[in-house]
């Protein structure tokens, strides 16, 4: 195999809450993920001539070992001692800096990718493990799926899939930094109902209960972000005022995704959001379901 096409899939959280903060400065979190059809395209080539070249469709996207794509093929041209070099060429649809693990997913399909153009034999699993030293996220994104996530990201447990169901994606015209929410996340002094059910939502999932999964979803970390970044609330409001059974943020933002009953009310207020007269309250807008 001298080339390989990749589909690199977003992700969005059902619900996330973090318990605590550990000695090392990383948090334990306790959180379910859900794999969505919002997806990156990736093109991967072996070339005789040895290094790593990337490019993208985004110019302010780094292609240089600040892209996790990049430090993921090198990771494994270290430790493989691989002679060849690879090409890769990323065009990038899933939003960046968004809360949806879409480095995270590059990246995991990169170490996939890798595996399979120098056939390095490695397992699923075996890629995991070299994964979360780039990216907590990044396991998960090899996996995916609909999955409980604990510990700081990396210990995953399967769970019932989300039935397809439509989803609107929206994301506001601003960046939040992830070190900034956890920051400013003081765990110990919010009140336990600060804390989502994620339990409820399992149970809902088993049950294949669209409705009650959307009903009981929650994200602590919007006790931050709402806080301080008034646009997602007005989001979240919206979707809800549009027909969503429910909506949240997801992972530390500033993505706002809602779930529907029906494709006519989700196709609604995505035409309202992009097109509409709420086009302002987001920069971009997609309508998409469950990865399965």
């Amino acid at each position: 195999m001298d080339s390989i096409k990749l589909q690199a899939y977003g992700k969005i959280n059902l619900s996330l809450d973090v318990l605590r903060q550990r000695e090392d400065g990383y948090h334990d979190v306790r959180m379910i993920m859900q794999t969505v059809k919002l997806h990156d395209n990736i093109d991967m080539q072996k070339t005789g001539e040895p290094g790593i070249r990337l490019t993208t469709n985004l110019s302010f996207l780094p292609v240089n070992e600040n892209n996790l794509m990049y430090r993921a093929a090198k990771m494994l041209i270290d430790e493989f001692g691989i002679k060849e070099g690879v090409s890769m060429q990323l065009k990038k649809v899933i939003p960046v800096s968004a809360g949806m693990a879409g480095g995270s997913t590059d990246a995991a399909s990169v170490l996939y990718g890798m595996n399979k153009l120098f056939d390095l034999g490695l397992s699923v699993n075996e890629l995991k493990l070299r994964g979360v030293k780039l990216g907590a996220d990044i396991p998960f994104c090899l996996m995916r799926g609909t999955a409980l996530s604990e510990g700081i990201g990396e210990v995953l447990t399967p769970l019932t899939k989300l039935p397809i169901c439509p989803i609107v994606l929206a994301k506001p015209a601003i960046s939040v930094s992830t070190k900034f929410v956890y920051q400013n996340l003081h765990v110990n002094v919010l009140p336990e109902s600060s804390h989502p059910d994620v339990d409820a939502v399992i149970t809902a999932l088993k049950k294949q209960d669209v409705r009650a999964v959307a009903e009981n979803m929650g994200n602590i970390l919007e006790t931050v972000t709402c806080r301080n970044y008034p646009e997602i609330e007005s989001i979240k409001s919206k979707m809800k005022e549009l027909g969503a059974i429910n909506s949240l943020m997801s992972g530390s933002g500033p993505t706002v995704f809602g779930i529907f009953a029906d494709p006519e009310t989700a196709k609604n207020c995505y035409q309202s959001l992009r097109y509409g007269k709420d086009k302002n309250l987001c920069k971009q807008v997609y309508l998409t379901e469950p990865w399965h």
